[in-house]
């Protein structure tokens, strides 16, 4: 197979991006979209030169592969037909509603055989190679992951919309089982929690804490890998990644604080050498490269070559399984209950 025939079902705020970049790709032919709405799908259709179907289920024996961006409370029942018929998937995260339902996803591409890829974006951002190649062994990392409210995804908490990214990240960085989980979080605009603040430990003794809110003044996406070599911090908005090491000046020399006590010492100086004499501040050439481009086209060379891919069904019932461990954390801690307290 050298080239695939390819379908977009959902063509909202993240499936339409889908439609636009599989129409571009040289192995790809994008036989139609699928939508709800028919006139965002057919003015979707217009823009990538496809057709346009309202039922998915007219594809399902036209096609070699296909990228499911519907509302995740759909997930389940539009990917399993799909993947019955033996059909690749791309679904976008988080995989489903909640773990049972992701387990289910899991467990019928296993059955049938068929590769089954979730959208963890940030697997294909740049930044993090690179930021995976210089932390070493991470025994601490602190994540913010932080939006304006978007009336988009409202089917979910900020949990499965935001967070269950860097969920997804520290997983690979750690490697290790989750040995407790603290978190608190509060619901703002609807029936789901709108800003989580989470506390990973994992076995191995690294910590993380993970902060996530949808509605905030202004979006950001960082994140900062603590090790014995240093500390990494990575922008995954801006595309930086910022590494602190000791130098060999710091690890074999004089030590700083004894610098300083000496008498007739310039310590507007030593401040200065702080960042460069004492620690060394690498800033790594960052590939310019579209995440989402780079996860589609890993898809689809996943789907022609029979590989398995970069982000597979044990990848995202892991993610998923923390994610609901922290929201099960969320709903113990009861602030009604705390209101009470401190009105007594």
């Amino acid at each position: 197979m050298s080239r695939l025939k390819m379908a977009v079902v959902g063509v909202g705020a993240l499936g339409q991006h889908h439609a636009r970049i599989l129409s571009e790709l040289d192995r790809v032919d994008l036989i139609a979209v699928a939508d709800t709405n028919a006139e965002t799908g057919t003015r979707i259709a217009s823009q990538c030169h496809t057709q346009f179907v309202v039922d998915y289920r007219h594809l399902l024996d036209k096609i070699d592969a296909v990228t499911v961006a519907v509302p995740t409370a759909l997930h389940l029942p539009v990917a399993s037909d799909f993947l019955l018929r033996g059909i690749p998937a791309l679904i976008e995260k988080p995989l489903a509603c909640d773990f049972q339902q992701s387990e289910k996803l899991a467990n019928l591409a296993e059955k049938c055989a068929t590769i089954l890829q979730v959208g963890h974006i940030e697997r294909f951002n740049p930044v993090t190679n690179v930021a995976a190649t210089l932390c070493g062994f991470p025994k601490y990392i602190r994540a913010e992951r932080l939006s304006p409210y978007s009336f988009r995804s409202t089917d979910i908490g900020v949990v499965h919309d935001l967070m269950i990214h860097d969920i997804d990240l520290i997983s690979q960085f750690v490697e290790s089982p989750i040995a407790s989980v603290e978190a608190f979080g509060v619901s703002i605009m609807g029936d789901h929690e709108d800003s989580v603040q989470a506390r990973l430990k994992f076995k191995n003794g690294c910590i993380a804490d993970l902060t996530a809110s949808r509605v905030h003044p202004t979006s950001q996406r960082s994140m900062q890998l603590w090790s014995a070599s240093g500390c990494v911090e990575v922008n995954f908005m801006t595309h930086e990644v910022i590494r602190y090491s000791p130098s060999e000046t710091l690890l074999h020399g004089t030590p700083p604080i004894e610098r300083a006590r000496q008498p007739g010492t310039n310590i507007e100086r030593l401040k200065r050498d702080v960042f460069g004499k004492f620690l060394n501040v690498t800033k790594p050439d960052i590939p310019h490269t579209d995440a989402l481009t780079a996860e589609l086209s890993s898809f689809v060379e996943c789907v022609i070559e029979e590989t398995q891919p970069v982000v597979g069904p044990e990848a995202a019932l892991c993610a998923m399984q923390i994610a609901g461990m922290i929201i099960d954390a969320v709903a113990a801690h009861r602030w009604d209950d705390l209101t009470d307290s401190i009105a007594a």
